[in-house]
């Protein structure tokens, strides 16, 4: 059984597996999600076992992932009877039964918000370590090492501040259109349903304040900044011309924005792993929309041509991956 929650042990909260990796990228932050007890997120399942039984992870430090992260039972891993965290792999009794466990479901959590505002914690003042020490040595229920009490929230939180929570359950529920169209999305004044909020990029015309996506041409690598072609064009008619015709479109990473982003050695190794990967790409953002813009021609700089372009402002927004369900589509 998966799930994307989990209550975090040094933070006394409960996170989503995004929550995670967007902390174990963190540079203004020490956090490793290794290091870390992570315990079910059912506060009277948890309450009956001391801080030694714990949940794994799966994709929580991997940069670049197919798969779809989340928390998950290991051998050891402990629920009492009714936790709706019990599964095949790890019952009540601990012991192991017929029937693995699946790492690559698709993602079933949909937020139905994306905050603009980043997640804020506060880590507990005893370490992970110190305090399983104690509660190994002086069983109490893990929720009376915090007098803060906690909200019900055995599902993933209705909210999220990680864009790539989102990204991951339009990815993963492609091919489930009407899923898609189900399941509403909010960021900021804007709501629709998934299907609707995820654009294509040759569609950007459509409306805007989405988020856009599409396949990956080319990535241009200047060193210290990037510009990111889109394989689709978008088909525009000018006012002094007579029918439409198709405008290359791209974003372009500016090296202030990579060198002041909190995640900036993740981001690299993501977008350098990209430049040199034969996979396909897509790559999704959100916060602005590609407009049209005349630039000059490097053969001959005296004349100038259009082309859809837009300088992308929050890296907390923009992703690159792999997304083989999208192919072809």
């Amino acid at each position: 059984m998966k799930f994307d929650l989990a209550y975090c042990l040094s933070l006394d909260d409960k996170l989503s597996i995004y929550d995670v990796r967007d902390l174990n990228f963190d540079e203004t932050m020490e956090f490793d999600s290794a290091k870390e007890h992570f315990q079910c997120p059912n506060d009277a399942c948890r309450s009956a076992f001391d801080a030694a039984n714990v949940l794994g992870t799966f994709n929580a430090k991997n940069v670049n992932y197919m798969r779809t992260p989340h928390f998950k039972n290991i051998p050891s891993t402990r629920h009492v009877e009714g936790c709706p965290y019990v599964s095949l792999r790890t019952p009540a009794s601990g012991l192991e039964m017929d029937g693995a466990e699946s790492d690559d479901s698709r993602e079933e959590h949909f937020p139905s918000e994306l905050l603009l505002t980043r997640r804020e914690y506060v880590r507990k003042p005893a370490s992970p370590a110190v305090a399983a020490d104690v509660m190994r040595d002086d069983p109490k229920p893990a929720s009376a090492a915090s007098n803060v009490e906690h909200p019900s929230r055995e599902s993933a939180p209705d909210k999220t501040s990680v864009f790539a929570h989102p990204v991951e359950c339009f990815v993963s529920n492609f091919e489930d259109k009407e899923l898609l169209k189900r399941m509403p999305l909010k960021i900021g004044e804007h709501s629709a349903p998934y299907g609707s909020f995820f654009k294509k990029i040759e569609y950007l015309q459509d409306n805007k304040g989405l988020i856009y996506w599409g396949k990956i041409k080319e990535i241009k690598d200047y060193t210290q900044s990037f510009r990111i072609d889109f394989e689709q064009k978008v088909w525009f008619k000018q006012p002094d011309e007579a029918k439409k015709k198709p405008y290359s479109v791209n974003v372009y990473l500016s090296k202030k924005l990579i060198d002041n982003y909190r995640k900036r050695k993740a981001f690299l190794e993501e977008i350098k792993h990209a430049v040199d990967s034969d996979a396909e790409l897509y790559c999704f953002f959100y916060g602005v929309t590609p407009e049209l813009k005349q630039v000059p021609s490097k053969k001959n700089p005296e004349q100038t041509f259009g082309v859809f372009s837009a300088n992308i402002e929050n890296l907390d927004h923009f992703i690159i991956r792999e997304a083989p369900g999208l192919a072809g589509k």
